[in-house]
C-alpha cells in the first residue's frame, strides 16, 4: 500500500534536513527540505504540502518581526524615508524592464508578463493575474522560481561578499522563555492571523501577527522573540513548500517558464545590486541590511535570513512591506487596465 503523498513529502523533507545538518551545511532546516523536495518533484514524485501548517509557520515569523518593532525603531522611521521612497521607485523600474523582458524575450502575453515581473506575494500575483486573464500556471512557477533562486544565492552573497555568518542564534531556547510570554506569542499569532483574514488583510498570516506583535512590544506586553525551535520549524515548512511547488512540472514548463523566471532573477539581481550599492554609498544603510531589504525574495524567506545573520529585522521588513504594498496596490489598477484593453 503506497504511503500518502503528505507523509512521503514530510519524510523526504526530514531526510534533507538531516543530511544538511550532518554535513554542517548552512541553514539545514531551510535548504535541506528545499533541495530534497525539489529533486523529488523533478523526478516525478507526487508531493503534497499541508497548507494550514505552512500558513501557521508564517505566523511565527510575523511574531518575530513584531517583537523587533521597538520604540527605538519607530524613532528611526524618518531616517528611512529616503530608502523607502527608493523602494517605491525600484518597483516602478522593475515594471518598466520586466514587462518587455517577458513579452519580447520570453514570448508571454502582456498580462502574464506584468504579473510575472512584479515581485509581490505569490498568491496575490496569481489572483490578480488570473482576474486579468493571465496564465496562472506560468505565474505560479515564475514566482516560485524567483523566490527559490534568491533564497539559494543570497546566503552565498552574504557570506562571501559581506563576511557574515549564517550560524547566528535565531532565538533563545524555549526553556529560557517564561511560559507567560510563550502564551502571549500564541495568542498574538492566532489572533493576528485569523483577525487579519477576517478584515481581508493581504499576507494575513505574517502581517496580522506582525501588527499585533508590534503593538504588544511597544506596550511592553511582549519582550521576547519566538523560541529558536519555532523558527527552525518555520524554516523547515517554508523550505519544504518551495520544493513541493515544482510537483507535476513538465519538461516544456521547465524549459520555457522556469528558465524564463531564472533569467529574470539575474536581471533583478543586477538591479538590486546596483540599488544596494547606491544606498550604501550614500550612507543610508549598512551593507547587509541594504542587501536584504532590496533583495526581491519572499517576505518570509528574507525574514529568516535577517534572523540568521542578526540583521536589523525592523529595517529589512519595513522595506519589504513597502514593496508588497506598492506591488499589491498597483495590481488591481493593472488588472483593470488589461481587462479594458481586451474589451
Amino acid at each position: 500500500m503506497p504511503l500518502p503523498p503528505r507523509l512521503v513529502t514530510f519524510v523526504i523533507a526530514a531526510l534533507g534536513a538531516g543530511v544538511f545538518w550532518a554535513l554542517a551545511l548552512p541553514l539545514p532546516f531551510l535548504f535541506g527540505p528545499m533541495c530534497t523536495c525539489l529533486i523529488a518533484a523533478l523526478a516525478g514524485v507526487q508531493l503534497q504540502g499541508v497548507k494550514v501548517i505552512s500558513t501557521s509557520a508564517r505566523t511565527v515569523l510575523g511574531v518575530a518581526v513584531g517583537s523587533a518593532i521597538t520604540i527605538d525603531l519607530m524613532m528611526k522611521l524618518p531616517d528611512m524615508a529616503v530608502t523607502l521612497a527608493i523602494m517605491a521607485a525600484y518597483i516602478a523600474l522593475i515594471a518598466v524592464i520586466g514587462v518587455p523582458f517577458f513579452t519580447r524575450i520570453c514570448g508571454f502575453d502582456r498580462v502574464t508578463a506584468y504579473f510575472s515581473a512584479m515581485p509581490g506575494g505569490l498568491q496575490d500575483m496569481i489572483l490578480f493575474g488570473q482576474e486579468a486573464g493571465g496564465n496562472v500556471r506560468a505565474l505560479s512557477l515564475i514566482h516560485v522560481t524567483r523566490v527559490f533562486v534568491i533564497v539559494s544565492i543570497a546566503p552565498f552573497i552574504l557570506t562571501e561578499f559581506y563576511g557574515v555568518s549564517l550560524s547566528g542564534a535565531v532565538g533563545a531556547p524555549v526553556t529560557d522563555i517564561p511560559p507567560t510570554q510563550l502564551a502571549v506569542m500564541v495568542v498574538i499569532a492566532i489572533a493576528g492571523w485569523k483577525g487579519g483574514e477576517w478584515i481581508g488583510l493581504f499576507g494575513a498570516a505574517i502581517l496580522g501577527p506582525l501588527i499585533l506583535g508590534a503593538a504588544a512590544t511597544l506596550l511592553g506586553v511582549l519582550s521576547y522573540r519566538p523560541p529558536a525551535e519555532a523558527i527552525f520549524v518555520a524554516q523547515f515548512v517554508i523550505g519544504m513548500g518551495l520544493g513541493v511547488s515544482y510537483t507535476g512540472i513538465t519538461a516544456t514548463e521547465l524549459r520555457r517558464i522556469v528558465l524564463s523566471g531564472a533569467a529574470f532573477v539575474v536581471v533583478l539581481a543586477a538591479m538590486a545590486a546596483a540599488i544596494t550599492q547606491a544606498v550604501v554609498v550614500m550612507g543610508l544603510a549598512d551593507p547587509v541590511e541594504a542587501f536584504l531589504a532590496f533583495s526581491p525574495g519572499g517576505q518570509a524567506e528574507m525574514t529568516v535570513l535577517a534572523l540568521v545573520v542578526g540583521a536589523d529585522l525592523g529595517f529589512v521588513v519595513l522595506h519589504h512591506l513597502v514593496r508588497m504594498v506598492v506591488v499589491i496596490a498597483g495590481a488591481p489598477v493593472a488588472a483593470r487596465y488589461f481587462l479594458n484593453e481586451k474589451e
